[in-house]
């Protein structure tokens, strides 16, 4: 045997030095869920070490993460059903929670990557994240709520928003609207290929935006579909899309290297919350090395070709490369 692979996996130094796929906190976009009040945590129960947090603590925390490499947060409103309405109002009130602890996070933190959520479900009675009329999601009588979210969160310093709600040409109607009103270097990061997924259920709960009635099908794309994600992103990037996201990311390895193959932009994963929660149960049974499948599973994750993932492992990652 002239050939023998084994060769060059027996010695660690070795298999440092040949390895194809490297992830580190320059990749990580860490989620942050933000709620109303002063000195306040709430535990996610299905979502291990992940926390609701009012502004103060957000800013403690984004402050640590920060001291251990992370930069970029995507930050996600946690809002009371007394604010919401069916017309998502509270998203563009610049006086609202959500918009004044933006404000806060680039003051202090002027060079923290802040990315924003575009979508009516956080704040929607209906929990939609579109304009429902006699039970039907409204796609352009949506666009223009988006809109306003969009400059109002563009008014507060961010340097990216994040159409998550997939309603039909919303990326080129968004980058119109923020280039008309000063906002050109105000980055768009589209929500491209989400699918209906199963896999969200710890975040719906986070934020208690579960649809109050059928589900996001009508929107969100269907699991078995591979050849329309270069649809959705052939679309998204001729409007104007900075980047490009797979949404969930392990079950959807395949659509990162299909968007990765085709398109010259960045392409965004995310590691959503109900992958994150099987491994820290699995881990906590003691059925798996929780921190060996963390590292794996964000491996995987790049090796198919993602430039940026979101992930809730972001602060035990960088702690874990520290340590």
């Amino acid at each position: 045997m002239l050939r023998r692979p084994r060769r060059n996996r027996n010695h660690p130094v070795m298999r440092s030095l040949i390895r194809e796929t490297h992830v580190s906190t320059n990749d990580l976009v860490f989620p942050l869920f933000l709620m109303e009040g002063y000195n306040q945590k709430s535990a996610i129960a299905a979502m291990p070490g992940i926390y609701r947090l009012t502004t103060d603590l957000i800013l403690k925390e984004i402050e640590y993460c920060m001291s251990i490499g992370i930069r970029s947060f995507d930050i996600f409103p946690v809002v009371d059903d007394a604010h919401k309405d069916a017309q998502a109002t509270k998203s563009y009130q610049e006086d609202f929670f959500y918009l004044r602890a933006l404000r806060e996070i680039k003051v202090k933190f002027p060079d923290a990557h802040i990315i924003t959520d575009i979508a009516m479900d956080p704040y929607s009675s209906d929990g939609h994240d579109g304009l429902v009329s006699g039970g039907t999601i409204l796609n352009d009588a949506t666009l223009e709520i988006l809109g306003k979210m969009a400059l109002a969160q563009a008014a507060t310093g961010i340097d990216m928003i994040g159409p998550s709600d997939m309603m039909d040409g919303r990326v080129g109607y968004l980058r119109k609207l923020l280039d008309k009103n000063g906002y050109q270097d105000v980055g768009i990061m589209s929500y491209t290929a989400k699918y209906a997924s199963a896999f969200y259920g710890p975040f719906r709960d986070a934020l208690t935006s579960t649809p109050k009635f059928g589900d996001k099908k009508t929107y969100q794309m269907d699991p078995a579909n591979r050849k329309e994600a270069l649809l959705e992103a052939q679309l998204d990037y001729k409007e104007g899309a900075d980047v490009l996201m797979v949404k969930p990311a392990l079950a959807y390895l395949d659509i990162i290297s299909d968007l990765r193959d085709n398109f010259p932009v960045p392409i965004a994963a995310y590691n959503v919350s109900g992958e994150y929660a099987m491994i820290k149960a699995a881990s906590q049974k003691g059925w798996i090395d929780g921190f060996g499948a963390m590292l794996e599973t964000l491996t995987s994750i790049k090796r198919a070709g993602a430039d940026i993932i979101f992930t809730y492992f972001a602060k035990e990652f960088a702690e874990g490369q520290k340590g």
